[in-house]
């Protein structure tokens, strides 16, 4: 069962999607996709775990994005409107209790969520390829631009230097890091979720992030809560890629700190461990929250 639906939110409307039933008496799982402006669309993948678990999924498109589209409105592309929303979706679906997944931008805005804000009723966390600090990130981002071909890693340089990022040397450069860390493009075959026509929100993207995955420029680029990890007072799965932007030691550097969290690393995957290796995740995630008894 799908309800779809949207929620007043500063003016404008945010839209939700809902598989399965929030009243099934399984604590419902709310996810938070990536970008700043990536929709949910991806996440539908996981649909089969409302049907498997007997529990409610419930996804939305943030502000700025896909259904909830909305551009002009630079000054409203900060972590206080996002978070906000989160809070204000919790609120009007009634999601008392309910386990957060956050991926990339997502788990950003999760970790934001635990470390520095009530969370009342969160009962389990999933970070799937994020992040705790923006500069972490970009510093490992850079490592792996040295693996590029060494016209590739020149092209990246001096478009970031330049502020150009224009050139086709730099495009095919970028492209091919994000091919090799992200994902590839989707075409016949694959799930429709992955391939039907999607908004992204490219002025929420740059404001809040920057002009690629190395540049954080935005109001993101301050973001880190490495200090705060050890305060997170519920059960965490860090999941991430061998292949991923979110690399094996970022995604080592928060299990170590989180009380209690368990890593699972997808040898072979990048960005999207969910996608990539769909049938694996959703075990996963069916068995840890079994373990984990909610």
């Amino acid at each position: 069962m799908i309800t779809e639906g949207t929620m007043p939110y500063l003016g404008y409307r945010t839209y939700y999607r809902i598989a399965g039933s929030i009243g099934s008496g399984k604590t419902p799982v709310l996810l938070l996709h990536g970008g700043p402006g990536s929709t949910h669309n991806y996440f539908e993948v996981l649909d089969s775990l409302a049907e498997e678990d007997g529990r409610a999924l419930v996804t939305y498109d943030q502000l700025g994005c896909g259904n909830s589209y909305l551009d002009g409105h630079p000054e409203l592309w900060t972590m206080e409107t996002w978070l906000g929303e989160l809070t204000a979706l919790r609120e009007y679906l009634g999601l008392g209790d309910v386990i957060l997944l956050g991926q990339s931008w997502g788990g950003m805005l999760l970790l934001e969520y635990l470390c520095r804000h009530d969370h009342p009723g969160v009962r389990g966390a999933v970070l799937s390829s994020t992040l705790p600090s923006s500069r972490m990130w970009a510093e490992e981002q850079a490592r792996m631009i040295t693996q590029l071909p060494a016209a590739m890693q020149e092209a990246i340089r001096l478009a970031v230097e330049s502020g150009d990022f224009t050139s086709p040397a730099y495009r095919e450069a970028e492209d091919t890091y994000m091919r090799l860390h992200a994902g590839g493009e989707y075409g016949p075959g694959d799930p429709d979720c992955l391939t039907r026509p999607k908004r992204a929100g490219e002025e929420c993207y740059l404001t809040a992030w920057g002009p690629n995955e190395f540049t954080p420029t935005g109001t993101l680029c301050d973001f880190d809560v490495t200090e705060c990890l050890g305060t997170i007072d519920v059960p965490t799965l860090v999941v991430s890629g061998g292949s991923d932007l979110c690399t094996p030691y970022i995604a080592k550097y928060m299990a170590d700190r989180i009380p209690g969290a368990r890593w699972e690393l997808f040898r072979t995957c990048r960005h999207t461990c969910f996608v990539e290796e769909n049938k694996k995740y959703i075990g996963l995630l069916r068995a840890w929250m079994a373990e984990r008894g909610i």
